[in-house]
């Protein structure tokens, strides 16, 4: 039986391949904001002006919230962006629940010229680890 030349290299070309994936991963994952930590997000807020933008839904955010976020959902960010113009040259620090991701959100702020978009790495939930204050809406 004759073999071809795939079926006889065919671990050598995952490799290749898997390889080639992980040289391209940088460049394409480069619009993606990077993640600070909780220590972080806050030295952003009290020295640079930053912003904590809480992108959950309208439900999740009225149980409870860092004080002074913004609330837009991930769902109205689209329609709602120009309200963070102030916030063009400074930190935003986006805040979501584990599950959806924060992307779209900064996908979009990025693409209307904000510079500084971030991620809470583990977002609400490494908030609420971290006995961080919380604040909730009166009905």
């Amino acid at each position: 039986m004759e073999s071809t030349f795939i079926q006889d290299n065919i671990f050598f070309l995952i490799a290749a391949m898997m390889s080639g994936g992980m040289l391209l991963w940088p460049v394409l994952s480069r619009n993606a904001a990077k993640e600070v930590d909780f220590q972080q997000a806050i030295k952003m807020v009290n020295y640079e002006g930053g912003l904590l933008l809480d992108v959950r839904d309208d439900n999740e955010y009225a149980e409870g919230h860092p004080p002074n976020a913004k609330h837009i959902s991930v769902e109205r960010i689209s329609e709602r962006w120009q309200e963070l113009e102030s916030f063009k040259d400074k930190p935003i620090i986006v805040i979501f629940r584990p599950g959806i991701r924060a992307g779209h959100a900064g996908a979009v702020l990025r693409k209307n010229g904000f510079k500084k978009v971030f991620n809470l790495s583990g977002g609400i939930d490494t908030w609420r680890r971290e006995n961080l204050p919380m604040v909730k809406n009166s009905k």
